[in-house]
């Protein structure tokens, strides 16, 4: 099954896919609400209530409000790339466990949202990803019993303003606003067992992943081209710790083209050079779908001070 959150008529709905149009639920309905339930038994008890709504008639939103959102680090080909161009290559420490960091679930986006200019940034990148949504809680999950703690899959977007980035991770902290202007999520959740048939004999998923900039593709790779599983990202989330419903983990940035900052890291140069407002970028991936994002211009940034320097010898109560 698939299911979607739109805006209808200036409403928000939620509903299951049929072909070119969705079914809505009851009004009030949130796919967060039927994750907790238990999908997909809970859409299933819960019948659509309206004539379907075709596709080309909504405005696609991100299919849920998850309450965290985790991305990972699990393709070893895009850390070559990115790290070539200061010939560091992949540090050891990556290979030990599945590296994420938490990013801002206020910034999601839909399938076909423009995405402004990240305030202060002249360097705008995009970022091919999946993502994996926890359907119930779990702690210190093997990766067994993760499988059965997945709601579904969708693609993930996470947008990055490279120089912003790269400035602020001097400090030893971050990602921070590099990362948080906007991620996209969607087009539509699906569930897993649409996925099964294309599960290799290691666990991985072998979906085929497509970039696009104005139509211009510049990357492809494979799903399972990942280091780790899903199931594994998922264990490694909830060592010591709770996942909960609604959760979203990405699986880090595909290798060959599933980025900018990738293909600058083995040419040596910005080719292609970053977005820039009127920019579409549009990315595939099978079974899951497509979503497209134009690049639109941005706010001016806020002004605000410099840090303010202390002397060596300061007062304390």
């Amino acid at each position: 099954m698939r299911f979607a959150t739109y805006e209808y008529q200036g409403r928000r709905h939620c509903g299951v896919l049929d072909g070119a149009a969705i079914r809505p639920f009851p009004d009030g309905t949130t796919l967060l609400d039927l994750i907790r339930s238990g999908l997909p038994r809970a859409a299933t008890d819960l019948p659509p209530t309206a004539d379907p709504v075709p596709l080309d008639a909504v405005r696609l939103l991100p299919p849920l409000e998850p309450p965290s959102v985790r991305d990972f680090y699990t393709f070893e080909e895009h850390i070559e790339g990115v790290r070539r161009s200061g010939d560091r290559g992949v540090p050891e420490a990556w290979y030990d466990a599945p590296t994420f960091y938490f990013t801002n679930p206020q910034a999601l986006i839909g399938a076909r949202d423009d995405v402004p200019y990240p305030p202060g940034s002249k360097v705008l990148d995009f970022e091919l990803e999946v993502a994996v949504v926890i359907g119930r809680e779990g702690r210190d999950l093997t990766p067994e019993q993760a499988r059965d703690h997945i709601a579904g899959y969708t693609l993930f977007n996470d947008w990055s303003a490279r120089d912003l980035q790269v400035h602020e991770m001097q400090v030893g902290l971050g990602p921070c606003k590099g990362k948080d202007t906007a991620t996209t999520l969607g087009p539509h959740l699906v569930t897993p067992d649409e996925l099964e048939p294309y599960r290799d004999a290691d666990g991985f998923l072998r979906l085929a992943l497509t970039s696009e900039i104005n139509g211009e593709v510049v990357g492809k790779d494979l799903l399972s081209n990942m280091s780790w599983t899903f199931e594994e990202m998922i264990a490694y989330a909830s060592r010591g710790t709770v996942v909960r419903a609604g959760d979203v983990l990405g699986s880090g940035t595909c290798g060959n083209g599933g980025c900018l900052a990738e293909l600058w890291g083995i040419r040596g140069e910005r080719i292609p050079p970053p977005l820039k407002p009127g920019d579409t970028v549009t990315l595939t991936a099978d079974v899951l779908g497509s979503v497209r994002n134009t690049v639109i211009p941005g706010p001016e940034p806020v002004p605000l001070p410099t840090g303010r320097r202390r002397p060596r010898s300061r007062p304390r109560p």
